[in-house]
């Protein structure tokens, strides 16, 4: 990490990211990485730092090692969630404050998609930090834009489903917060909501926890009973597309739930 271009890569932001687009050499995209990863410790330019960094999750997949593995960057990451808290009680959150903590999901995503960090990522209980985020009501898009990037880190961790990461959003009982979305998201959010619930009922021990208790069963029903019901008037075939399996694997356990026998008289 010698030699560092001597302008800061904040400065140069429309010139530093095309380069790190169009090179082909890693090591270029690496060092402009590490570049940016040295600013998030400075607050003049954490801002700007993280919306770089955000734009370059898809460049190359060494970048979330390098935010993992980098001294105080998850830390700085926790740091932006937390400060941004008491904006969501009383409901006062810019647009400004909402696309500042979204880059910071970003890169949050960006860890619990890569299978290097992922159970790293788990065992930190870092999803738990955004569970505040998806227990807000309030429909304004800096609220919404805020609940989306939050399941985008949820969905990343099951895109490809292990049993340590099914096992974890059960003991953290994210499930409550997907239905609550399912119901006040707009489209995306309800898909993305959907789509985590779905990777879960797919999931024998996901199926089996949310079959556990009639409370847990039927919550799942009403929800996708009132989400089928509103897209009625707009159907979305990618949401009906995750809806169908959830009800099919429901139906798996359909004599689960047996009347309690007649007592002899």
């Amino acid at each position: 990490m010698e030699n560092f271009p001597p302008q800061s890569p904040s400065l140069k932001n429309n010139e530093f990211l095309h380069v790190a687009s169009v090179s082909n050499t890693i090591g270029n995209k690496m060092l402009y990485a590490e570049c940016l990863v040295i600013e998030l410790s400075n607050p003049d330019l954490r801002e700007n730092a993280l919306h770089l960094l955000s734009k370059m999750t898809d460049l190359f997949r060494d970048l979330a090692p390098l935010l993992w593995n980098s001294i105080g960057t998850i830390a700085i990451f926790l740091q932006e969630i937390i400060t941004i808290y008491p904006a969501l009680s009383p409901e006062n959150l810019t647009p400004s404050q909402s696309t500042r903590i979204c880059n910071t999901l970003a890169l949050l995503q960006c860890v619990a998609s890569h299978p290097d960090t992922k159970l790293s990522f788990m065992k930190a209980n870092i999803p738990i930090y955004l569970y505040p985020f998806l227990n807000t009501s309030n429909k304004l898009a800096p609220f919404e834009d805020l609940r989306l990037a939050s399941l985008g880190v949820i969905a990343a961790m099951v895109k490809v489903k292990t049993k340590e990461a099914i096992g974890f959003l059960l003991a953290t009982e994210v499930m409550p917060l997907c239905l609550r979305n399912m119901e006040i998201g707009k489209e995306l959010s309800k898909t993305v909501a959907t789509f985590i619930v779905e990777k879960i009922l797919s999931d024998d021990d996901g199926l089996a926890y949310i079959c556990g208790t009639p409370d847990r069963f039927f919550a799942v029903g009403r929800a996708l009973d009132r989400m089928l019901a509103s897209v009625d008037n707009q159907p979305s075939p990618r949401l009906l597309k995750l809806m169908i399996p959830c009800y099919t694997s429901l139906t798996k356990n359909v004599g689960f739930f047996k009347p309690n026998p007649t007592p002899p008289s």
